[in-house]
């Protein structure tokens, strides 16, 4: 091997960031995933707060929003991802993390939802206040409204040293042609899309795409909106799943998802602590084999 790449490779290494979480998950290191455009790796478990986190102003929910942020950071989780859409979301995000005394792995993404390029610099001007925050790794444009001239904004600020990555995003399964025209003329360094266990379209060309781009790809919806857990009410984990050292139907959906190569972060909500900590039980262990993610996919289409 070329010595000055292997000093590369082995400063690389003592770069990436280490999360330990010994009780729970025996001393195994955190899945992390490198953001293709940089040197930087990011914890593959993300969060979302569509819904869960809109809330108003209800003083005894926000602070059990606090302990599930709590939970969140000490399991080793980075990105948090919000919206202007999201009603409450973003002021609830700020002042949960009032109460935490160390979160300094945050990795904070929000977006821009507006057709208005002025209006959109407004909203995330609020957005930084909101959260509390000096500046946001990644903004998005929300399902992709304007992103013409939201674009532009979102390029001068990462130019101006304001910003580190720019992304955009859909959900459902929807704009997949439009994103497909983005991903091959804009430059991008972060997507978001619907990814998970049933809903996989991405993998036909957005998937291969963004690898083609390296472009880091955040996967919404791994539980399907919840509906995936319909599917298996009253039905005991499987053998197979147990074998590989998945311990719950959450880990299950999870697990699948962030084994996707190309996927970088899946960004599952909840409200519940338990909940949390099943979603964190996923970002440890191994990633799965793609036979192993095979077998997966196969029983639970047969459920």
């Amino acid at each position: 091997m070329d010595r000055r790449l292997f000093i590369k490779i082995l400063f690389s290494s003592l770069l990436t960031p280490t999360f330990l979480f010994s009780n729970e998950y025996n001393k195994t290191k955190a899945i992390l995933k490198k953001i293709p455009k940089s040197e930087e790796y990011i914890a593959s478990i993300g969060m979302g707060t569509w819904l869960t986190f809109d809330i108003g102003y209800n003083t005894k929910k926000i602070k059990q929003r606090a302990e599930i942020l709590k939970l969140f950071f000490n399991s080793g989780g980075q990105v948090i991802d919000s919206s202007p859409m999201y009603g409450s979301s973003e002021k609830v995000i700020g002042k949960s993390l009032k109460h935490i005394d160390n979160y300094k792995n945050l990795f904070a993404a929000t977006k821009v939802w507006t057709p208005n390029k002025w209006h959109g610099k407004k909203q995330l001007g609020n957005s930084r206040n909101y959260w509390g925050v000096k500046k946001f790794e990644l903004l998005q444009i929300h399902n992709l409204i304007n992103y013409e001239e939201h674009l532009e904004t979102l390029y001068d600020l990462k130019k101006n040293g304001h910003l580190k990555y720019i992304g955009v995003t859909t959900s459902h399964g929807s704009r997949h042609k439009k994103l497909e025209f983005i991903m091959k003329n804009y430059e991008l360094d972060f997507v978001q899309l619907t990814y998970n266990i049933l809903d996989r379209e991405a993998e036909n060309y957005l998937l291969p795409l963004a690898k083609e781009k390296g472009i880091a790809v955040i996967a919404n919806r791994p539980f399907q909106g919840g509906s995936l857990f319909n599917y298996i009410e009253n039905i005991n984990l499987p053998s197979l799943a147990k074998d590989i050292g998945i311990k719950s139907w959450a880990e299950y959906f999870l697990k699948f998802v962030i084994s996707n190569e190309t996927i970088t972060c899946a960004i599952p909500a909840t409200s519940k602590i338990n909940h949390m900590k099943q979603n964190m039980q996923a970002l440890y262990g191994n990633i799965l084999t793609n036979r192993d993610r095979d077998k997966l996919h196969k029983f639970f289409i047969n459920i």
